[in-house]
């Protein structure tokens, strides 16, 4: 039986929430960017638009610990404090908020699992800095390391590649799955000598079981779509290696030329390039099962182009009938 061909955003106001002020640099304004850029594209009429869903703690519980997940609710409530060391602040209703960004990953990639769509895109996401016993880069809960663990255990896939092209290391992916054969990671990223969070070097590539299923590009400041290019080849062939029955693809728009908190100089092409290379691998290896998340991405306009470049290679990147 022919598979769904159809793609679909997952975006709403419960999501646009997450932010943290207009002096922050993840404000609230990051959703609507995108979607002013999808309405102008004309792609917004071309997908399915899904509501945000909210998780529960029994999801949270999946990746992060109870101490943890008690101490947003506590600090959610107040409105007040840091959630890390100083990046992430409190305010009210940042649970809640949160809690929707996890639930609307989880709501996609089930429709992708189900075969309710093919593609899913989801643009305030991919909040791949927290740890499971603390925020961290503006990121308080990982909704892509809870859907690692639900495709884990809830679908028994046992080949997940995660692929981060933000311009920051996604070291909350990275370590609390360091031992875990079962995430094939490949991630593309400034080098940590130069930008947060201090790590992703080369030389780090799994551990136990898992070593040789991670895969850290480092690239060093001023690096171009050429460079970009040179090293997606790379990530190319190590996840054809593996074979992923599902990709996450983190699409931080923080490597773009401009943006005010990294010094890499890719334009939106990079992530043209990198979503056509993941689409092709699906359909090869997963039964076409991608779900991307939005990730990073501080300049507005950077941003909606980098995003909606995604969603547009989501649309028209083939399809087989498997």
């Amino acid at each position: 039986m022919p598979r769904s061909r159809s793609v679909s955003v997952h975006l709403g106001d419960q999501v646009g929430r997450y932010g943290f002020g207009d002096d922050h640099p993840f404000g609230e304004d990051r959703m609507h960017a995108f979607w002013d850029e999808m309405n102008r594209r004309a792609l917004d009429y071309q997908v399915r638009v899904h509501d945000p869903k909210m998780c529960g703690e029994a999801d949270l519980l999946r990746f992060h610990t109870a101490e943890y997940v008690d101490r947003v609710k506590r600090y959610s409530v107040s409105g007040e404090g840091m959630l890390d060391y100083g990046d992430t602040p409190a305010y009210k209703g940042v649970f809640e908020d949160a809690s929707y960004v996890v639930g609307t990953t989880l709501d996609a990639v089930d429709m992708v699992m189900k075969d309710e769509v093919r593609r899913a895109f989801v643009p305030i996401a991919g909040l791949h800095h927290s740890m499971p016993d603390t925020a961290a880069g503006f990121c308080v809960f990982n909704d892509c390391g809870v859907a690692v663990k639900v495709l884990e255990d809830n679908y028994g896939l046992d080949r997940i590649a995660y692929v981060d092209i933000d311009a920051h290391h996604g070291d909350g992916l990275y370590y609390p799955f360091e031992t875990d054969p079962k995430l094939i990671f490949a991630d593309i990223h400034e080098d940590g000598r130069y930008n947060f969070p201090q790590s992703g070097f080369q030389h780090e590539v799994g551990k136990g079981d898992a070593r040789g299923r991670k895969l850290n590009i480092p690239l060093l400041p001023r690096a171009s779509d050429a460079d970009f290019s040179m090293m997606w080849r790379k990530v190319e062939g190590f996840l054809d290696e593996w074979k992923p029955q599902f990709i996450i693809m983190q699409c931080g728009a923080d490597g773009i030329t401009g943006d005010p908190l990294a010094h890499l100089h890719y334009s939106p092409d990079a992530h043209r390039l990198a979503a056509t290379g993941l689409c092709r691998i699906a359909e090869e290896h997963a039964g076409g099962r991608i779900v991307g998340v939005g990730g990073g991405g501080y300049d507005l306009h950077n941003l909606g182009k980098a995003w909606s470049n995604v969603v547009e290679v989501f649309l028209d990147a083939p399809m087989s009938d498997q």
